[in-house]
């Protein structure tokens, strides 16, 4: 479902759908994620989030199978506990946050991906090849 232009609301889903979830326009940002974490928990060379306010997100359906991983940065990784599917991430770094992974969230949204993060960590077997920023360091957000 695309984002209704009256109502600014988005839809999403795990893969199998056990898990609904909906988020409200505005979103704050849409990037992709390089860190190591990103990378091992979705199998992937990155991770494509946005972000909402958590005032602008809830669970519509399925929270009995939203897991729960705590890491080693004391963020928040939830996943569905039938599918697998990834799905949020909250950290203390961003406490009014809530971001959500790009590919769960159906149809279009308000922001193009707009830079790299965590570069400095990403997969030696991927090269990034668009124009987008690149921010790296120690908080993975400092300009390359």
């Amino acid at each position: 479902m695309e984002a209704s232009e009256g109502s600014g609301k988005l839809e999403g889903a795990c893969l199998c759908g056990a898990v609904q979830i909906e988020m409200t326009l505005p979103s704050k940002f849409c990037g992709h994620c390089h860190c190591s974490n990103c990378r091992r928990a979705h199998g992937a060379a990155f991770v494509t989030w946005v972000g909402f306010d958590k005032s602008q997100f809830r669970v519509a359906a399925g929270e009995k199978h939203l897991a729960h991983y705590h890491t080693d940065t004391d963020a928040t990784r939830s996943f569905c506990n039938v599918c697998g599917s990834t799905l949020l991430y909250q950290s203390p770094r961003w406490p009014d946050d809530v971001h959500v992974v790009r590919a769960n969230i159906q149809g279009e949204i308000d922001n193009a991906p707009a830079a790299h993060f965590y570069v400095d960590h990403q997969a030696d077997w991927w090269e990034i090849a668009d124009s987008l920023p690149q921010f790296g360091g120690k908080t993975g957000v400092e300009p390359k």
